[in-house]
């Protein structure tokens, strides 16, 4: 039976001690951690020396494992040695892979380059994923940045509600070589997407669906993932006021069945 990921988007108020703890109550095997601000200045989880301490400990005592850390803008502003504290926090705690999307500028290919390598420094992959609203607002788009940077550790990141929002297909997945694809990221969204920028953001950041909540073609899209895709959740949702424990548990309750029915086991 495949694992199942909690993503920290989804309770990004939830330090990661907290998260860890949330996950293993509820019956997820691993989350994916903020130690990287989307922005400078905003939120991010990067523990001190003892935090990272206690997180560790927290994680062995709770069997609870990192898979990735979240999330790295690309953009013509980013050092990538920026990335070395949360890198080295990441690899500590024996994370496998980082996020990051990316925006469009002189240099792109080889700023994604470095980034691979020095997570390649780490024993971490690269996934790569499109929003919208950013320079790379395609798969195509991320799968060319891919190429380009000729990196064999980076992977385009299934992220439902990105991929179908941003043209993607079942079939484009079905299409591609094994492995193109490490990740993916699940939630359900109403078929139709929002108007304009701010609505898509809005959603992206707020408006996710429980999987089967929405019309997104998810159980074909989990059908066409290689059988070895790590597969989490993320599913933000600013309406949803309760608990987080009662809501993780029905994140958990409306996905698990539907990903080990609509997925075969790796």
């Amino acid at each position: 039976m495949q694992s199942l990921g909690l993503g920290h988007f989804t309770f990004l108020d939830q330090s990661p001690v907290d998260l860890v703890r949330l996950a293993r109550r509820v019956g997820f095997a691993f989350v994916g951690l903020r130690f990287h601000p989307v922005a400078r200045g905003q939120l991010n989880w990067l523990p001190d020396a003892a935090g990272l301490r206690e997180l560790q400990q927290v994680m062995q005592g709770e069997g609870v494992t990192l898979y990735d850390i979240e999330t790295v803008v690309i953009d013509a502003a980013l050092d990538p040695r920026d990335l070395l504290g949360a890198l080295e926090a990441a690899a500590t705690l024996g994370a496998r892979r980082l996020n990051t999307c990316a925006d469009l500028f002189d240099g792109l290919p080889d700023t994604f380059a470095r980034i691979c390598a020095l997570a390649e420094s780490f024993d971490m992959g690269v996934d790569l994923e499109c929003m919208a609203w950013r320079g790379l607002n395609t798969p195509a788009a991320c799968l060319d940045l891919i190429d380009r940077a000729g990196a064999p550790n980076a992977a385009y990141l299934v992220d439902a509600l990105h991929h179908f929002r941003c043209g993607g297909t079942v079939q484009m997945l079905r299409d591609l070589p094994a492995t193109r694809i490490a990740s993916a990221q699940l939630c359900d969204a109403p078929l139709t997407p929002p108007q304009g920028t701010d609505g898509l953001l809005a959603e992206a950041r707020g408006g996710r669906l429980l999987p089967d909540a929405g019309g997104l073609a998810l159980r074909d899209l989990v059908d066409a993932l290689p059988a070895d895709t790590v597969i989490s959740v993320e599913l933000p949702n600013a309406t949803d006021l309760r608990p987080p424990l009662e809501r993780a548990r029905a994140i958990h309750a409306a996905t698990f069945p539907f990903l080990n029915k609509a997925a075969p086991c790796p």
